[in-house]
């Protein structure tokens, strides 16, 4: 197994691991963690993909980078959202986040 090759396997068990944890759990937190995971490992795909290649393909870092910051903007954001929401309504579960009253 070559090393493109172990990136892009890493890579689909993060994104695996991220929809896992998309579709299967109810936390507001724990889907946001999962979320970052999912961009992560696209992350990693773009880099890995940007090292491997013969050409040079120095815009694909710059993606990468971007695609970081935009997660740590996400991030904030989301959990911003769930900290009001809990300030509000004391749980952070999905499920029960019915209502879009102001």
């Amino acid at each position: 197994m070559n090393e493109l090759q172990f990136f892009i396997a890493a890579s689909a068990l993060f994104f695996a691991i991220g929809v896992y944890g998309l579709l299967s759990k109810k936390s507001a937190v724990r889907i946001l963690f999962s979320i970052e995971i999912i961009i992560n490992a696209a992350s990693l795909n773009i880099a890995a993909f940007a090292r491997f290649t013969p050409y040079n393909l120095g815009d694909a870092q710059s993606v990468t980078i971007f695609i970081i910051a935009l997660a740590a903007a996400e991030a904030a954001a989301g959990l911003a959202l769930i900290i009001e929401s809990f300030r509000l309504r004391g749980k952070v579960d999905v499920d029960e986040m019915d209502e879009l009253k102001g």
